[in-house]
């Protein structure tokens, strides 16, 4: 694949009006979104904006979590989002600006709603997933910091805190969860189920089992153990925000781990493993999934970072050519949804003849290219029946017009030469050779096998076909077809297409 080929396979996002309202219902954009509107009075904060104990207590009771345990450290939470993406804005006291050190209770400036919470409001879509893209990256940084409690352990213990010894580098951690994201942007982009949940220890080992290993090591295993369960907390902090849905590891697995100092990736109870795992078995260990608006947020980042990240929509106001050069990458669903979406712009007969034109050509690509006009074309109206007309008498496009018109049963179809035939054949089969799809192999090989035996003598005549593939496809059907014979006539039949080319 060349280096401007996509890098990722597209993904089919939601409308920005839906996305949006995600990012408005996600649990701690709406607590911070509250708490900045209860703001209007004042509310008085310490250096940096964070919120006092007084007013954390009425913050908290605001927000109904006064009977939660955990209710203040996520008042305070939701209230530090609101401060780091502008729903709030600080203004210092004069005791603040003048530099003076300040008691830890004593306020070092007033915060009212910002610029930012009318945006929630009267602003678009965009405004909203701006905001809400500010919070994630604030959130995602969170996720990414040492355990708090190793801190605290640290400071009881000597005073001083030695990052060092908590076996953290900051940089490494980021890198790690964007690699975890991006794992799961994959996963998600090639499931047929864009909703499927993907099992925790599996998504750290894609991470951690190199691809060459077919057996993990037990060190190696105890690593993904220890990542499995640093994801666990990164996710329950992700998924306030909006960013996962997550089902965490079984509390009586955590339990385990903090009495043996280790814990084991999923088995059968009892240690067994001669039997299948269930479906509850594997989501005591977590399962975790993109959501439509992670999926969104993970893309927009990636896209900063120059990666190519293709999609659905894309390509609607691209020309043809870009189109066709696309389609063949694309996964069979979201090739039709996109090609849908480049229809709907274009007139049946515009489209048509742009499609035509693109597909035309005698490159290394051109076989795919054609391919997918063929299914793009199938999805057109019978109103672009002038723009195929056109065509029957060209030899790359005269196969493919007479596919399309005998397909809508329309008269006055002349009858193909042998030639094109077999040119066609040719192509078909060139189109398919680069597929690494499973099912689309086995598909090529039934193709293979039935044109030989429908058509006897197909050797004889396919190796003096006029099309740059003629070799290649040859070799090919010789390496795939099941009879011995045949697959020996093939590698004869290319060895003279390859010495005519050649001649």
């Amino acid at each position: 694949m060349s280096a401007d080929r996509p890098t990722l396979p597209p993904v089919r996002l939601h409308s920005e009006a839906e996305l949006a309202r995600d990012a408005l219902s996600a649990p701690l954009m709406a607590r911070a979104a509250k708490l900045a509107r209860w703001a209007e009075p004042g509310v008085p904060v310490g250096v940096g904006g964070q919120i006092l104990e007084e007013p954390l207590a009425a913050a908290t009771e605001h927000l109904g979590l006064a009977g939660d345990e955990d209710g203040p450290a996520y008042t305070a939470e939701a209230w530090q989002l609101a401060v780091d993406t502008g729903l709030v804005e600080i203004t210092e006291t004069e005791e603040s600006e003048d530099g003076a050190d300040l008691p830890d209770d004593a306020a070092a400036g007033i915060a009212t709603p910002g610029e930012e919470l009318g945006l929630l409001t009267s602003g678009s879509p965009q405004d909203i997933l701006d905001i809400w893209l500010g919070g994630m990256e604030t959130v995602l940084a969170d996720a990414a910091a040492p355990d708090l409690a190793d801190l605290a352990d640290q400071l009881t213990e000597g005073g001083e805190l030695d990052l060092d010894a908590l076996d953290w580098n900051p940089e490494e951690e980021a890198e790690l969860l964007d690699g975890i994201l991006g794992n799961l942007y994959l996963l998600t982009a090639l499931n047929d189920r864009p909703d499927q949940e993907v099992p925790l220890p599996a998504l750290a080992a894609s991470m951690i089992v190199p691809d060459d290993m077919d057996e993990p090591t037990d060190d190696v295993l105890e690593e993904v153990s220890e990542a499995m369960m640093r994801l666990d907390d990164q996710f329950r902090v992700l998924e306030p925000i909006g960013l996962v849905a997550y089902q965490p590891v079984d509390e009586a697995l955590i339990e385990e781990l903090d009495e043996d100092g280790e814990t084991t990736l999923p088995q059968k109870p009892g240690g067994t493993s001669d039997e299948p795992l269930t479906d509850e078995d594997v989501s005591r260990y977590g399962l975790v999934r993109l959501t439509p608006l992670g999926v969104y947020a993970v893309r927009a980042r990636m896209l900063d970072a120059g990666v190519h990240a293709p999609a659905v929509g894309d390509l609607t106001d691209k020309g043809s050519e870009v189109l066709l050069d696309a389609l063949p990458d694309y996964p069979e669903a979201l090739a039709q949804a996109e090609s849908e979406l480049w229809l709907a712009a274009r007139t049946p007969v515009d489209a048509a003849r742009d499609l035509l034109t693109a597909a035309r050509g005698d490159d290394q690509r051109a076989p795919r290219r054609r391919l997918a006009a063929q299914q793009t074309l199938s999805l057109v109206s019978p109103d672009a029946e002038a723009a195929l007309r056109e065509v029957l008498d060209d030899r790359q496009l005269g196969g493919l017009a007479r596919v399309w018109l005998a397909e809508r049963a329309l008269s006055g179809i002349p009858e193909p030469s042998q030639e094109l035939i077999f040119w066609l054949t040719v192509d078909t089969i060139a189109a398919q050779l680069d597929s690494a799809d499973e099912d689309a192999a086995t598909e090529l090989r039934d193709l293979v096998q039935g044109l030989t035996e429908q058509h006897s003598g197909f050797f004889d005549t396919a190796w003096r076909v006029d099309h740059p593939a003629t070799a290649d496809v040859l070799e090919a059907m010789g390496r795939l077809h099941p009879d011995k014979k045949a697959a020996k006539e093939a590698r004869k039949a290319a060895f003279k297409a390859r010495s005519r080319q050649s001649g």
